[in-house]
């Protein structure tokens, strides 16, 4: 594993200060929709103040910095939820944050970062040239880089998510979560592994950016797959080396869901929680309905992992 529970705990208590626990709720209507006796319940990470559990990410990382790091400053690549989080994270404690975006990034996403005061950096057609002018500028400049997975401090940050659940919900049989680059998932595995090893942790990616999904299958890492699909916050190219090892040992299951059921799952959220999820934020409601019937009778927590849906994008998922 590349973290212990000591780290997820000694994060939990520099962040605490600064956020408080996101409501665990359970939604009768939920229940019906998911069916096989599933009792249903939503992890409001969307409630965070950037509305994206990444939060917990980005002031996990910088809290553990030195003060000479800190008077450096911090960047990171992003297309949007990792970048919201580091620089809310810097502007609650006076660290200066530079974030990398691809050039057709969420405009939305954008306006928020730089609203922050963060330095936003518009580089590249994909994530992967943005991540690479990062890492120039953090050598030119000296500064922290922060990557949104490969980070030690970023996926204790993730595990306090689980935390805060299994206080919240101590009986969970089954936790179902979004996976892109995996820090949440990972984060669950190492608190489940500590305080409650028979709780299932499951995985959902999108299909339409299925290389974690196809390198959990194949036991390996596998490259060179495409990547198409309107959730921007699991649309990851590669698995990842800090994450993958724990990801193929600890995950119980995996599913993909398409872009039309992430869709509908953004309705559904809507219909029924009144809530806003973006793509990543849905993906764990529909892939819970694929695993329904191998989590039958069981009490489920989902992650309503971020809420920035882009008016554009809500516009194409209510307008069917």
């Amino acid at each position: 594993m590349p973290i212990t529970f000591d780290d997820v705990l000694a994060a939990h208590e520099r962040i605490r200060p600064h956020l408080t626990p996101t409501p665990l709720r359970n939604y009768p209507e939920l229940d019906a929709l998911v069916g096989h006796g599933v009792q249903v319940w939503v992890k409001h990470e969307n409630h965070q103040p950037t509305q994206s559990f990444k939060i917990r990410n980005g002031l996990s990382a910088i809290t553990a910095l030195s003060n000479e790091a800190r008077a450096k400053g911090v960047i990171g690549a992003s297309t949007g939820n990792h970048g919201l989080g580091l620089a809310h994270a810097g502007r609650l404690l006076g660290v200066r944050v530079t974030i990398c975006v691809p050039a057709n990034n969420n405009a939305e996403k954008n306006a928020a970062i730089r609203a922050l005061g963060a330095e936003l950096v518009e580089f590249g057609s994909i994530y992967d040239e943005s991540a690479a002018e990062c890492a120039r500028i953090c050598e030119q400049r000296g500064m922290t880089l922060v990557h949104s997975t490969n980070n030690r401090d970023v996926i204790a940050g993730a595990g306090t998510m689980t935390v805060e659940i299994l206080e919240q919900r101590p009986g969970l049989d089954a936790l179902v979560i979004a996976t892109g680059g995996g820090s949440q998932a990972v984060g669950a595995i190492t608190v489940a592994a500590a305080r409650k090893p028979s709780l299932t942790v499951c995985a959902v990616g999108a299909a339409g950016a299925p290389t974690q999904f196809e390198s959990w299958k194949a036991g390996k890492v596998m490259t060179g797959l495409p990547v198409k699909t309107m959730a921007e916050g699991v649309a990851t190219a590669s698995a990842y080396e800090m994450t993958f090892d724990a990801l193929k040992n600890g995950l119980r299951e995996f599913v993909t869901v398409t872009d039309d059921e992430i869709y509908q799952g953004i309705r559904d959220y809507m219909r029924i929680t009144h809530n806003i999820a973006e793509g990543a934020g849905a993906v764990g409601l529909a892939g819970l309905k694929k695993l329904a019937p191998r989590l039958s009778g069981q009490h489920v927590a989902i992650v309503l992992c971020g809420g920035n849906l882009s008016t554009e994008t809500l516009r194409r998922a209510i307008c069917v």
